[in-house]
Order: structure tokens, then C-alpha cells, then sequence
């Protein structure tokens, strides 16, 4: 009886320590957003597409770009490994935004019809744990800003 009961809670355990690892990246809405007096960068994305807008007004057109297969298989991955539950706690490892030294960027995550939000951090400095994925937003903003 111990036996079973002990395989049973090790069961329950390895099942709830990989859930956020299950995440699926096609049902979710990932808004990148960084902005200071002078600059303004929304990325949006949304099963394998990306808007990106550089107007605050929401005015201007959107440019939509195709991710590649390669990119999305990417970013899925890293996805994956982003625990949308400790996102708002993550820690910036910067303040230059406090001096106009940074843009102030947050990323937002919808999931499952959650809103999961981080806590601010520098634009171009994000805090450790979301680093990777930050890293590839922002490249398909750059992107954007290349053609």
C-alpha cells in the first residue's frame, strides 16, 4: 500500500512540476510594448504572425510579417519555458529607465484567456528568466524596421 500510494504521489508530482511546459503558443497573444517620450514599439504576436506598430495613437498601419517555420519553432521553445505565473515577480536587472537612460517595456502574455503581465523592466535589458524570448520579439521588430 505504501508502494502504490508513493508511485501515486510521484505521478502527481512529475505531472504538475511539467504542466507550463505543455503551454501551446497558438492559442496565445504575446504584446511586447516599449516606449519613452520619443519612442514607441508595440509587437504583437499571434499564431505564427506579427504586427509591429511604432505609433502610439494606434493610427498608423500595422505591418504584418509571416514568421518563418524555422522562427516559430523557435519561439515556441522558448515559450515553453516561460512560467507565466512568475512573470509579474521577475526582477529587472536595470534602472536606466528611471532616467530616461532606457525605454520602459512589459511584456503581456494571453493565455487561455488569462492576461499574464510582467513587471517593467529596460528596454533592451529584461530580466534573466524571459531574456530569450524578449531577444526574439524584438528581432522580428527589427525586421520590420529592415524592409
Amino acid at each position: 500500500m505504501k508502494i502504490l500510494s508513493l508511485l501515486l504521489f510521484s505521478l502527481l508530482i512529475s505531472k504538475s512540476g511539467c504542466e507550463h511546459s505543455n503551454q501551446d503558443l497558438k492559442t496565445a497573444v504575446i504584446e511586447y510594448v516599449a516606449h519613452s517620450r520619443g519612442f514607441y514599439q508595440k509587437t504583437t504576436i499571434n499564431n505564427q504572425e506579427v504586427w509591429v506598430s511604432n505609433d502610439r495613437s494606434g493610427n498608423e498601419k500595422r505591418n504584418k510579417i509571416k514568421i518563418s517555420d524555422t522562427d516559430w519553432k523557435a519561439l515556441v521553445k522558448l515559450f515553453e519555458k516561460v512560467d507565466l505565473e512568475q512573470l509579474k515577480t521577475l526582477k529587472s536587472p536595470t534602472q536606466k529607465r528611471f532616467y530616461d537612460g532606457a525605454a520602459i517595456a512589459n511584456l503581456n502574455i494571453t493565455y487561455k484567456e488569462k492576461i499574464y503581465e510582467s513587471a517593467s523592466f529596460d528596454h533592451g535589458f529584461p530580466p534573466e528568466q524571459i531574456k530569450e524570448i524578449v531577444e526574439k520579439i524584438n528581432s522580428f521588430a527589427k525586421q520590420n524596421n529592415d524592409n
